[in-house]
C-alpha cells in the first residue's frame, strides 16, 4: 500500500508541474514582440525661416531597414538597405539638414506637383479656359513649366503624423490659384516600410473643381551605397515595348515609338553605360536617359522597373499603377550639389525611376488623360521591393 500510495503522489506531483509550466510553453508559439527599435519615432529635424517647426521621423523594420521623411517636401530623406553581405547603407541622395533640404533645387527625394515632370510653354486649356503657370525650366533653351511650378508640394510643410507602427501620413491643402492651378485640392502622401522590405509610397487627392493631377515621387537611387560611384553599372530593365519622344525641350512629341532595335530597349536586364552615349537623337536631346517610357500596364499594381547593382547585390524592383514610368540618368548632376557627409554629387551619380501619367499629357489628347474633376479621388501607389542577389 505505501509503494502504491507513493506512485498516486508522484503522479499527482508531475501533473502539476505540467499545469505550471504549460503557459510558459505556449507563449514560445506567440509573435515576438517588436524590439524598442522596430517602429515609427518622431523628432524635430528644424524649423523654417518663418519660425513653423519641421518634424522628421523614422520607420524601422524587423530586420533593421530604416527609412527618414520629414514634413518639408513630403521628403523621402534617407533609406538604409542591406546590401548581400548584410551591410546597410543609405542608397538615396540627400542632405544632413533641413538647411540643406531648404536649398534643394534637384528635387532630391521630393513628392512633386500638383503635376510632375514638364507642361509645354507653362500652360493648358481645361473646359475651355486657359491656365497659365510658371515656367522654371528651360531644356534646350525652351521654356516649359516643371514638377509643379516655383513653390510646388516640394516646398511646402506638410502636416504629418505616425500611422500605426511601419507608416508615416503627410497631408497638405494646396489653394485654387497656387501655382496658377485650378481648384482647392486636398492632398495625402503615405510612407510605409514593411518587413517585407518594401518601402511603399502613396498618394490621393480631390478637389473641389477641375484641375489636373500627376503627383511624383522624385528620389534619386545609387544601389551601390557610395553616392560618389557613377550609376553606369547599375543594371535596369523596364517591362515597356514604348517610350515617348521628345523635342529638344524635353516635352513628347506625342508619338510612342517602339523601343526595340534603338538605345532605348530595356525589356532585358541592360547595362546602363552600355548606350548611354549612344548616337541617338533622344539620348542627345536630354544628354542621356530622361525619357518616359509607357508600362505594359496591368489592372492593378504591375512591375515597372527592376535596377541591380552587381557590385553591392542589392535589387530593387518598383511596382505602380501608372501608365508611364520616366528614367532619368542623373545628367545634369554636375558636382556642385554637396550632399550627405559631405558629399558632392557628381554626373550620373545617381538615377531616379519615376512612376507616372504622361508628360504634357493636359495638352496632348491622346495621352491618358490627368483630370480629376470632383467626385473623383487621384490615386498613386508606388512600391520599392528591396533584396539581394
Amino acid at each position: 500500500m505505501r509503494k502504491l500510495h507513493l506512485l498516486i503522489t508522484l503522479l499527482a506531483l508531475a501533473l502539476h508541474s505540467c499545469k505550471k509550466s504549460a503557459p510558459e510553453m505556449k507563449s514560445e508559439t506567440r509573435p515576438v514582440a517588436p524590439t524598442q527599435s522596430q517602429g515609427v519615432t518622431k523628432k524635430s529635424f528644424g524649423h523654417l525661416p518663418d519660425g513653423r517647426d519641421v518634424a522628421i521621423f523614422t520607420i524601422t523594420n524587423a530586420n533593421g531597414l530604416k527609412a527618414r521623411v520629414t514634413e518639408y517636401g513630403a521628403i523621402l530623406v534617407s533609406l538604409e538597405v542591406p546590401d548581400k553581405n548584410g551591410k546597410l547603407a543609405d542608397v538615396t541622395h540627400g542632405y544632413d539638414t533641413l538647411e540643406g533640404w531648404l536649398g534643394n533645387t534637384s528635387y532630391l527625394g521630393a513628392s512633386v506637383g500638383r503635376f510632375g515632370n514638364r507642361i509645354r510653354d507653362g500652360k493648358f486649356t481645361l473646359d475651355g479656359k486657359e491656365y497659365v503657370l510658371a515656367k522654371n525650366n528651360e531644356p534646350g533653351g525652351i521654356p516649359c513649366h516643371l514638377h509643379g511650378g516655383i513653390k510646388g508640394f516640394d516646398k511646402v510643410l506638410w502636416s504629418g503624423k505616425a500611422v500605426g507602427n511601419n507608416s508615416v501620413e503627410f497631408r497638405y491643402r494646396s489653394p485654387a490659384g497656387e501655382e496658377g492651378y485650378p481648384g482647392n485640392m486636398d492632398v495625402k502622401i503615405t510612407y510605409t516600410l514593411t518587413d517585407l522590405n518594401e518601402l511603399r509610397w502613396e498618394a490621393t487627392a480631390t478637389s473641389d473643381a477641375p484641375t489636373i493631377a500627376n503627383i511624383v515621387h522624385h528620389s534619386y537611387w545609387n544601389l551601390s551605397g557610395d553616392p560618389t560611384r557613377s550609376i553606369n553599372d547599375h543594371q535596369l530593365q523596364i517591362p515597356a515595348k514604348n517610350y515617348l519622344p521628345t523635342n529638344a525641350g524635353l516635352i513628347p512629341t506625342g508619338q510612342i515609338a517602339p523601343v526595340e532595335g534603338t538605345p532605348m530597349d530595356f525589356t532585358a536586364p541592360t547595362r546602363i553605360g552600355d548606350r548611354v552615349d549612344a548616337d541617338f537623337e533622344a539620348i542627345k536631346f536630354g544628354g542621356g536617359y530622361d525619357h518616359c517610357w509607357v508600362l505594359d500596364k496591368g489592372d492593378d499594381l504591375h512591375l515597372s522597373a527592376r535596377l541591380k547593382d552587381p557590385s553591392s547585390g542589392r535589387v530593387m524592383e518598383i511596382f505602380s499603377n501608372q501608365p508611364g514610368i520616366q528614367f532619368y540618368g542623373g545628367n545634369f548632376l554636375d558636382g556642385t550639389i554637396t550632399g550627405k557627409k559631405g558629399a558632392k554629387y557628381g554626373h550620373r551619380t545617381a538615377l531616379c525611376l519615376e512612376t507616372e501619367g504622361f508628360p504634357d499629357s493636359p495638352n496632348q489628347a491622346a495621352f491618358p488623360s490627368p483630370v480629376l474633376r470632383p467626385g473623383s479621388t487621384y490615386h498613386h501607389v508606388m512600391t520599392h521591393k528591396f533584396s539581394t542577389e
